[in-house]
């Protein structure tokens, strides 16, 4: 370990951080300063990559969980290989830029996942490490064909965040020891020192979550490294490395203060911080010497993914089956699998029905690795065939996450984002709003994750208002490219579990009822087919002379088909519309649109048991909403439903005074 070209190297790291910053105007320079020894000594001793290709599967990962401080990052991704020029240093936080004021998954080769929502960054690290442990169990049969750490780092703020606690009592549960986590403890945050509001002891804390413990010097070279090793021999533990920090390491009149945390240097500050740490006075600087240093560690990159790709060779001589699944699950392959059918004239639960499908998918995708938090039996997300994931059996395909919403879906965030697995995790509708922000960055990031939500209005009955959804489906419809689900019966939830597999580019929440419902009968005349939910929103019951459109989503739909029958047998003709997905529906061609919802029918009303406001822009100004726009009372279902007026007899009232 060469300390004095590393101090030079961790110098550079900081003097282009404080000089990228200071262009902006913008952005945090305290992290970068304070963490660059650290991080240094991690890229440049053990972390293992391969810049010329950043996304080969067997490469470690590094998160970093305070995104704030993405400065940090970008500097160390120019000065390791990666495809990020000095000129993208210079474009920090501007348009389009590569270096974006927080780390960006689809903007910066090396970016392992958006990260700024604090703690967040940490769950994905678990959740990464989660997911190389499942693999590696099921693959490394002969050889270690998937054998890799997950390093992240974080600070006060983010062991602050709720969200962190969960993740790492998790991680600690499940004895995921290629994790490792170096805390940034420079007890300072936005308001001041962390004494304001902030004095646990996090040694216990993560000694009681069973965590392996070390405390460190985070700028004595030697001491990070030492550490980090013995971190690595740790057979049986999650490791933290609680590194002492100075928050704006170098500056000479705002080092230690909660000033540095936020705001740029001055011109000013930057010389004397330079002269401080023994760097040139030019902008952006990178010392030759620095350069040839970190050279040798891109070398290796491209040597050590070499040799792994020889071992892959290898592995797949030994165990061609495996390789095959592997390669498949690594590259992303669609595998082949099919949806059950149901039987026209049963009923289920939705939330059953979705179990039966989980049966079916569970024993053809070996990808698939299910979860809930701690509602398995109401779920219904647990396949006969799953086995219990634990540090006993990591090769179990099914999540007990616990009581622990929001880590559940930044940790299903991670193994996403790993890579080899398509996730999915269940919880009641109405505690969608604890993992809400895990839902809007997986869907920020484009990840293929899938959310099991049952209980999903009203209709779960006697639970009352606590438990009962009303405004959780506009409030998720108004999330950018995630894709909601909500079927009427147990073929439109069948379907709905094949789009949300098919879904690559952001995540799917397929939404349940607890109570029964009947599975229509397609093949009487003038019903479709279920295949045109692939569509979103269909004519489910057709009346060609229609004067009034009745559309629907989920358990609503059943009610709609009874409504239609009195208006049609009252010389009143009406279409039913199932609305499966209103996402779906508006990415369809304005022909189809038209074909659905022609302009010609004007009288039009939307039943749903929610909160109406996604609903008007289908309705019209001549439309009625019949939904629900207050909290939900405790009752029987058949009760609840005739109080708040979700009734066919009330449609039928509606439809009448529309029309006149």
């Amino acid at each position: 370990m060469n300390i004095e070209l590393l101090k030079k190297t961790a110098n550079t790291v900081r003097s282009l951080s404080i000089d990228a910053i200071h262009k902006a105007n913008s952005g945090h320079p305290g992290l970068p300063m304070g963490m660059a020894d650290v991080t240094t000594v991690l890229f440049n001793e053990f972390l293992e990559f391969n810049p010329k290709n950043p996304n080969w599967f067997d490469r470690d990962r590094f998160v970093l969980s305070g995104g704030h401080g993405s400065m940090l990052l970008y500097s160390l991704l120019h000065l390791y290989g990666y495809d990020l020029s000095i000129d993208d240093i210079k474009q920090f936080r501007q348009w389009h830029s590569k270096t974006p004021g927080h780390p960006e998954l689809q903007d910066t080769e090396g970016v392992e996942t958006t990260t700024g929502p604090l703690g967040q960054g940490i769950a994905n690290a678990v959740g990464m490490a989660l997911a190389e442990n499942i693999l590696a169990a099921k693959y490394n049969t002969n050889t270690q064909i998937v054998n890799h750490y997950t390093y992240v780092t974080a600070g006060d703020g983010d062991l602050q965040e709720g969200v962190s606690h969960e993740a790492c009592s998790f991680a600690g549960h499940n004895k995921l020891n290629k994790l490792i986590l170096l805390y940034d403890s420079n007890k300072i945050t936005i308001d001041g020192e962390t004494k304001l509001s902030f004095s646990e002891d996090i040694e216990k804390r993560f000694e009681s979550y069973g965590w392996y413990v070390q405390e460190i010097d985070g700028h004595k070279h030697e001491e990070i490294s030492d550490a980090i090793k013995n971190a690595k021999n740790n057979a049986d533990k999650p490791s933290i490395i609680i590194c002492k920090t100075i928050i704006g390491y170098g500056s000479p009149n705002f080092a230690g203060t909660s000033s540095v945390h936020g705001s740029p240097l001055s011109a000013e500050e930057i010389l004397l911080t330079k002269q401080n740490l023994g760097m040139s006075n030019k902008e952006f600087y990178v010392p030759e010497e620095v350069y040839e240093f970190t050279k040798n560690k891109i070398e290796k990159g491209n040597i050590l993914e070499k040799e792994w790709n020889n071992l892959f060779d290898k592995y797949d001589n030994q165990n061609e089956d495996a390789a095959n699944e592997l390669k498949k699950i690594i590259d992303g392959e669609e595998l082949e699998y099919k949806i059950p059918e149901f039987e026209a004239g049963t009923k289920f639960a939705t939330r059953a029905s979705s179990g039966k499908v989980i049966d079916e998918l569970a024993t053809q995708l070996p990808n698939l690795i299910g979860g809930s938090a701690d509602l398995t039996p109401s779920n219904k997300t647990k396949a006969k065939s799953q086995n219990s994931y634990s540090y006993n059996n990591n090769t179990g395909q099914y999540i007990h996450y616990g009581i622990r919403e929001f880590g559940m879906g930044a940790i299903m965030n991670g193994m996403a984002l790993h890579g080899g697995i398509v996730p999915y995790g269940g919880t009641f509708f109405v505690f969608s709003d604890y993992m809400r922000s895990a839902i809007r960055m997986a869907a920020l990031m484009g990840l293929r994750v899938i959310y099991v939500f049952t209980h999903d209005s009203i209709g779960l009955g006697e639970d009352g208002p606590t438990h009962q959804p009303i405004e959780h489906l506009s409030s998720l419809r108004a999330i950018p490219n995630l894709l909601n689900l909500r079927p009427m019966d147990a073929n439109e939830t069948a379907v709905a579990w094949d789009i949300a597999l098919k879904n690559t580019t952001g995540p799917s929440s397929i939404i349940l009822t607890r109570q029964s419902l009947p599975t229509v009968d397609r093949s009487v005349r003038g019903y479709a087919k279920v295949s045109n939910a692939y569509k979103g929103a269909y004519v489910l019951s057709e009346d060609y002379g229609a004067d009034l459109i009745l559309m629907a989503s989920g358990s609503e739909v059943e009610i709609a088909l009874k409504a239609q029958d009195i208006l049609n047998n009252q010389g009143i003709e009406a279409r039913v519309v199932s609305f499966l997905s209103t996402e779906l529906f508006d990415n369809q061609t304005d022909e189809y649109k038209e074909e659905v919802l022609p302009k010609r029918v004007s009288k039009r009303i939307a039943i749903e048991a929610g909160a109406d406001m996604s609903w008007y822009k289908y309705v019209g100004l001549e439309g009625e909403i019949i939904g629900i726009n207050s909290f939900g009372a405790s009752a029987p279902i058949e009760v609840l439903y005739e109080k708040f007026e979700i009734t066919a007899n009330n449609i039928v009232k509606t439809a009448k005074k529309l029309l006149g």
